[in-house]
C-alpha cells in the first residue's frame, strides 16, 4: 500500500468523524457550553476536526440572538468593517476582498449599504489563516537495492528498482471567515457565524476571490434563520 493510498484512507476516516460531529452540534447561549462557535479562548471543535478534511470542504457554525432585536436582521442599513482586535492591516487587499464578498451577500439578503459612521447595523469581519497539514516530504523518484553474489558457476547481479511518479502534496491551509453583526447604537450582537475551508497551497482554483465568495455564500445561505453547525462537501 503506497503512502498516498494510506493518506487518502486517513482523510476519509477523519472526514466521516467530522460529519458526524457537525450534525450533533446545537446552538446555545453566547459563550456557553452549547455555543457552536466554540468561543471562550478555545479552538472550535469543528475547526480542529476540519484540519484533515479533503480540500474544498467547508465547516459552518451560525448563531442568532433571541429577542425582539434579532427581528431587525436583514433590514435597514449595514456597514461592513474589519473586526476590532483582529489582524486587520497586515493584508489590506485580502481584507477588502473578503469584506466585499460579505457585503455582497448582505445586500442580496435585503440590507442597504451604509457608511462606517452611519446608523443601523455593523458587520465585523475577521479572517484567520493557518497551516493545518504540512507539505509532504519530497520523495526520491527512483529507489531500490542491488545485490551481488558469487557461486561455482560465476557471479550474479540482482537489481530491484521502485519508481514513484507521484508528486508530494503541498500544505493544506485553513481559511476561517468570521462575521459578527451588531446593532450600532446598543452594541448588542444580533448574529454571528463562522465558515472555514481547507485548500491546498498554490491551488490556482482557490485564490482569495474564490475562497471569499465560496465562504461568504455558504455562511449566509439561509440567513438569518439557519443556525447551528453543518458541513458542506465540495
Amino acid at each position: 500500500m503506497t503512502t498516498a493510498t494510506i493518506s487518502r484512507i486517513a482523510v476519509a476516516a477523519l472526514a466521516l468523524t467530522l460529519s458526524s460531529g457537525a450534525l450533533m452540534a446545537q446552538s446555545g447561549p453566547w459563550d456557553g457550553p452549547g455555543d457552536p462557535l466554540g468561543r471562550g479562548g478555545h479552538e472550535p471543535a469543528w475547526q480542529s476536526r476540519n484540519a484533515a478534511a479533503a480540500d474544498g470542504r467547508i465547516e459552518i457554525a451560525r448563531f442568532r440572538a433571541e429577542g425582539e432585536a434579532a427581528t431587525t436582521l436583514r433590514s435597514g442599513t449595514i456597514a461592513v468593517v474589519a473586526a476590532p482586535g483582529g489582524a486587520g492591516g497586515t493584508n489590506l487587499r485580502q481584507d477588502a476582498t473578503f469584506q466585499a464578498a460579505v457585503e455582497n451577500e448582505l445586500l442580496q439578503a435585503g440590507y442597504q449599504a451604509a457608511t462606517a459612521g452611519a446608523g443601523g447595523q455593523i458587520a465585523e469581519v475577521r479572517i484567520v489563516r493557518s497551516e493545518v497539514q504540512p507539505a509532504e516530504v519530497k520523495r526520491k523518484p527512483v529507489s531500490g537495492e542491488m545485490s551481488v553474489g558469487l557461486s561455482n558457476r560465476g557471479s550474479m547481479l540482482g537489481l530491484g528498482l521502485y519508481v514513484d511518479a507521484t508528486k508530494p502534496r503541498k500544505a493544506l491551509l485553513s481559511t476561517l471567515l468570521e462575521t459578527r453583526i451588531r446593532d450600532r447604537a446598543s452594541g448588542a450582537v444580533l448574529w454571528e457565524g463562522r465558515a472555514a475551508i481547507a485548500t491546498r497551497d498554490g491551488d490556482a482554483k482557490w485564490n482569495d476571490s474564490a475562497i471569499a465568495e465560496r465562504l461568504s455564500h455558504a455562511l449566509f445561505d439561509g440567513f438569518p434563520l439557519r443556525t447551528g453547525a453543518e458541513s458542506l462537501k465540495r
